[in-house]
């Protein structure tokens, strides 16, 4: 068992299972497809060059699922992780996988999107992101330069995630890192773990069951995220 104490500065990385019991569906199903679409048609740069209307229909329906989920326990106790681990020396960072706001909903602040978010628009034009709600299908201009050059603000396979000097900087001095809700499949996140073990830092996973990382890991517990993730934050809060 990972022993809590002494711990000062924490990495959560976070994935689709923390979102998953809000009924946001998780990365892909048995089948290999993303609600029934191939990846490479709906997330690569090559699919929007290829098929802008097909893309921008699948993001569009996303974006708006997403807006009528709502956080779930363990977004909620990670929030107060975030509000109450603060002082005495004492750093936390959540990184996540996910493109929802169900994070940012339950109160986190110290958070890092590593794929980009879905109520954010990216324009290749002028290359400034903006809040976005609504469809982009119709081509709406970008709210800064004008131009009708919108796009997911989501890292597709093929593209550099965001944030990554941040993680590793963040990584390189943790006591403590957390994976919950992760596959261990998509890298460079599933890497994460053992970057950290190498700096010395102890390494718990919560999940539903064992990611394809699993090994690496000290400490590991299993069951849904809405169970197992307020336990050990109540747990870390308590010593």
């Amino acid at each position: 068992m990972v022993e809590m104490t002494d711990i000062r500065n924490i990495v959560i990385l976070t994935g689709a299972g923390v979102s998953a019991e809000s009924g946001i569906d998780t990365f892909r199903d048995a089948g290999g497809l993303w609600e029934k679409h191939r990846v490479e048609d709906v997330a690569t740069p090559e699919a929007f060059a290829r098929d802008p209307d097909l893309v921008h229909r699948f993001y569009d329906m996303r974006r708006a699922a997403i807006q009528t989920k709502k956080p779930n326990d363990a977004h909620y106790a990670l929030a107060e992780l975030d509000r109450h681990w603060r002082g005495e020396g004492r750093n936390l960072l959540i990184v996540t996988q996910n493109v929802d706001d169900l994070h940012e909903r339950a109160g986190a602040e110290r958070l890092l999107h590593m794929h980009g978010e879905h109520l954010v628009a990216l324009c290749q034009a002028c290359e400034i992101r903006s809040p976005w709600t609504g469809p982009m299908q119709h081509r709406p201009p970008c709210p800064i330069c004008g131009t009708p050059s919108l796009r997911p603000d989501v890292v597709w396979f093929g593209e550099m995630p965001y944030h990554i000097p941040e993680i590793y900087s963040a990584i390189r001095t943790a006591d403590l890192f957390v994976s919950i809700g992760t596959s261990g499949a998509v890298y460079p996140a599933a890497g994460f773990v053992r970057d950290a073990k190498q700096q010395g830092a102890k390494t718990l996973e919560l999940n539903l069951e064992p990611s394809q990382g699993s090994h690496f890991f000290d400490e590991a517990r299993y069951g849904p995220a809405t169970e197992v993730v307020p336990e050990w934050v109540d747990e870390l809060l308590d010593l």
